[in-house]
């Protein structure tokens, strides 16, 4: 029987493991079968938390760490990862002013700011990158990127020609803004927003009214963030000309979306093609006997752009059949099998608590891996 080369590209458990230690246990299962296999290993994400740790390993990069101001002003140890090609970045807004810094009980998107997203942008551009990838999922705010742009050196003012704070509360105050002082850095840096959200930043389907009651907003609070977006948005379309009011993905993390076309050289792309692209997926998969994915857990949402989705698109244009494994299977998985899924199995072994199955992800993982492998093999004596 010829060596068997095994694609391992599956995303994170939350909670529980990495991609990269995912890819860890499955080579440590199948490897009970197939000793003299060849694997490969291509950890994934799909934009949202885990896409920096993701790139990171998958292109021998190094992740850093810094202080940043959090979405409540308090300080905050936030991540960034530079990839191995040295000159690309890629950032979590969530590490810097994410939802879960904030407790429940102090959530309040009329004060939170994305000024520590910011902060690590610049943090990114003096290590010498030209290209950021931005992944705008999971954040506690919605100023628009105001706070962003203030970290970077954008200047916004009211009328009586003070500065404004921070927070999305005060964008209602905005008369001018101010790019004259913009850090020099930002000059020729390329910015991939990662995000799989359309929403245009105002309006029934905006930032304010969609996403606002989740980060604490009571129903007058998002009736104001909306107006206060509408009204940041035509100063930024009266003095810089750009519209970002309808923009599909202008709502992303709170307006964010926005605030990143208005100030930075930026294009939006799902997160998952850009994992692919930049973990070079499509050329490790060439000539694979298998492909191995999955995540935490999966059903037919996960056709919408997860990470299993992406994964078996590639895969099946190489006809390398792809083998998903989850956490939990969820309804009408059977909308998955055209689309490039071969089969899907899940790996807890019993009832069992939620604290033990995130314990024994590696073994549930590493189990699995080695029962298909075990059916392979049967499969092809």
């Amino acid at each position: 029987m010829k060596q068997k080369t095994f694609v391992l590209a599956p995303d994170s458990f939350k909670e529980s493991l990495t991609a990269k230690e995912v890819c860890k246990a499955m080579e440590s299962g199948i490897k009970k079968v197939f000793s003299d296999a060849k694997f490969v290993h291509v950890p994934m994400a799909d934009g949202g938390e885990g896409t920096t740790q993701s790139l990171v390993d998958a292109t021998d990069g190094k992740l850093h760490t810094c202080e940043v101001m959090g979405p409540l002003g308090t300080k905050v140890m936030a991540n960034f990862g530079i990839l191995g090609d040295k000159t690309t970045a890629v950032i979590e807004m969530a590490s810097a002013s994410g939802i879960q810094l904030v407790p429940k009980e102090n959530r309040n998107p009329l004060i939170t700011t994305t000024y520590g997203t910011g902060e690590l942008i610049l943090a990114c551009i003096k290590h010498g990158v030209k290209k950021i990838i931005l992944g705008i999922g999971g954040s506690a705010t919605n100023d628009g990127g105001a706070g962003m742009a203030q970290a970077l050196g954008i200047k916004f003012y009211d009328n009586n020609n003070q500065l404004l704070g921070k927070g999305g509360g005060v964008l209602d105050k905005l008369a001018k803004i101010d790019v004259s002082e913009v850090s020099p850095l930002l000059n020729g840096v390329e910015f991939i927003i990662a995000s799989d959200v359309t929403n245009p930043l105002c309006g029934e389907k905006g930032a304010s009214r969609v996403f606002g009651p989740q980060k604490g907003a009571t129903p007058e609070m998002v009736r104001q963030l909306d107006q206060n977006l509408q009204h940041y948005a035509s100063v930024i379309k009266s003095q810089l000309g750009k519209d970002v009011s309808t923009i599909p993905g202008a709502g992303a993390a709170g307006g964010l979306g926005a605030g990143l076309m208005a100030f930075t050289n930026s294009k939006m792309e799902k997160g998952i093609n850009i994992v692919i692209r930049y973990s070079d997926l499509k050329n490790k998969l060439k000539g694979a006997d298998f492909c191995f994915t999955g995540e935490g857990g999966i059903d037919f949402q996960t056709k919408f752009g997860k990470t299993p989705f992406g994964v078996a698109q590639v895969a099946k244009a190489q006809q390398v059949p792809v083998i998903a494994l989850a956490g939990t299977i969820g309804r009408n998985i059977e909308e998955l099998y055209p689309e490039g899924i071969d089969t899907i199995f899940g790996i807890i072994p019993s009832a069992s608590t939620i604290e033990e199955l995130l314990n024994n992800g590696f073994q549930n993982i590493e189990r699995t891996s080695e029962n298909i492998a075990r059916l392979i093999k049967i499969t092809q004596t």
